[in-house]
């Protein structure tokens, strides 16, 4: 399947550069699969579209600040030799996902180009000494490690916002941030999960809605473009995930009921399709999943999607095509229906003006 499929054109300036406030007043495309029907809403609307019979699964993984900007130092003289920018992608034991003991190996790209041996300061404390080459990715050992790792890069860091946000405000910053984040080790955010208030999931709950909670870290893969002309020849970067045992109960028994299973973003869509067994049953796992979801997959366990606008010819665009495929008609599987039906919802926000990517609008494919 080609590239060039999954292409469009989008106008500059509707890129948003921070997100909107309160951020429920997003705006919410909803576009139904079956009958091709789109509607215009108000994120909180969605509560119209939304029953007991429906359970909510939210990706609470956390971004951490893990951009660095440091310089490089002549061992010679100690001097400093030129800027660097690091990005932290995962601890060097790729076995665990360990952000809790904070090791002081690490997995990071990094520009300008990095060498082996190149020792790198950042602030006044801590320093890292570039150990190993491999294609664009390097093995950085820093000084310190532990809490005391944790404390710099903290103190340090910012969150790695996306290339496309040129303009970033302190508001895209402080934003860049689930309300319901809670285990570190994303280096981008889950940002479907965005639209979400306090007062939003208060009312969601009252409702009789059941919420509950996966785990995807989110790694470099976000920041990775598809460079094969066919796309099923694009191999998908690895990212660490986390299903409980208890929350696989919790979903399975739902489905068992009938009740329509609803991910909110493309992060948990890949964690519930890894875990699923079948069409009723989830499989409790943690690990590695380098699943690629692109018209012509077959979902097992996914009801609906929650999602935003994605990038053209990105890997996302290419899931929410397969998606909206999947139920395209209502007895084929039809993915050239599939992936038309997408580019012309997208063409329909474009033409009323949505704001797109991470700080975006927001879609519900039912």
């Amino acid at each position: 399947m080609d590239i060039s499929l999954f292409d469009y054109h989008l106008p500059k300036e509707f890129i948003a550069q921070e997100p909107i406030e309160p951020r429920d007043h997003s705006r919410l495309l909803i576009l139904n699969r079956k009958t091709k029907k789109m509607e215009h809403k108000k994120f909180y609307e969605i509560l119209n579209y939304l029953s007991d019979n429906d359970i909510l699964v939210f990706n609470d993984s956390k971004v951490v600040p893990a951009r660095l900007y440091g310089k490089k130092i002549s061992t010679a003289l100690n001097a400093a030799k030129g800027k660097v920018e690091i990005l932290l992608i995962r601890p060097k034991n790729k076995e665990v996902f360990d952000f809790i003991s904070w090791p002081n190996q690490w997995i990071v790209i990094g520009k300008p180009e990095l060498k082996k041996g190149q020792i790198i300061r950042f602030g006044k404390t801590l320093t890292g000494k570039i150990e190993k080459e491999t294609n664009y990715e390097r093995v950085i050992c820093f000084n310190k490690k532990g809490q005391d790792l944790k404390q710099e890069i903290l103190s340090l860091g910012e969150p790695p916002l996306p290339p496309y946000i040129t303009k970033p405000t302190e508001r895209s910053f402080s934003g860049y941030q689930t309300m319901y984040a809670k285990k570190e080790g994303s280096i981008a955010a889950p940002t479907a999960g965005f639209h979400f208030t306090k007062n939003l999931l208060g009312r969601i709950r009252e409702k009789g809605i059941k919420t509950e909670f996966v785990t995807l870290y989110v790694g470099l893969g976000t920041f990775l473009p598809i460079k094969t002309q066919d796309i099923e020849k694009h191999k998908m970067h690895s990212e660490f995930f986390e299903l409980c045992p208890n929350t696989a109960k919790i979903l399975n028994q739902a489905k068992s009921k009938g009740k329509r299973i609803i991910a909110i973003g493309t992060t948990t869509m890949r964690v519930l399709e890894s875990c699923a067994v079948n069409h009723s049953r989830l499989k409790p796992q943690k690990g590695w999943t380098n699943l690629f979801i692109f018209p012509g997959y077959k979902f097992k366990f996914v009801d609906a999607l929650i999602t935003n606008f994605h990038l053209p010819k990105s890997t996302l665009l290419m899931l929410v095509s397969a998606f909206v495929a999947f139920n395209a008609t209502d007895t084929t599987f039809n993915v050239v229906a599939g992936r038309d039906l997408i580019l012309k919802a997208y063409q329909e926000a474009i033409n009323k003006k949505y704001r797109f990517f991470s700080f975006g609008d927001a879609m519900f494919i039912i």
